[in-house]
């Protein structure tokens, strides 16, 4: 077969999970249950977060934080401080890309 797979976790805990880490991008898979969240951080990459279900609360740098809702893309610059959780009811599940991938 030509093409390669790649699988995922079916999670309803925590999960920040690698699905392709190479030399061209990074692909997330992340599961976060009501109050978690990713730790805040500097983009290390330029960064397009795709919500799949729940609502994600996210800040960039100083800016007021924002509510992003399920079927939403975004696409943040490289070295922004980011704060992302999960303030909601729901489970958030996300797919993040970073590309091209970090040097480090």
């Amino acid at each position: 077969m030509i093409a390669e797979q790649f699988f995922m976790s079916a999670a309803t805990q925590k999960v920040i999970e690698p699905v392709i880490k190479d030399e061209n991008l990074h692909y997330m898979h992340m599961v976060l249950p009501q109050g978690e969240g990713l730790p805040v951080h500097r983009t290390n990459a330029t960064v397009y977060m795709t919500v799949v279900s729940g609502i994600l609360t996210l800040q960039l740098a100083d800016e007021t934080p924002i509510r992003v809702e399920t079927k939403t893309v975004l696409k943040i610059p490289f070295d922004v401080k980011m704060d992302a959780r999960n303030e909601g009811s729901e489970i958030l599940e996300l797919f993040v890309v970073k590309a091209p991938a970090p040097k480090a």
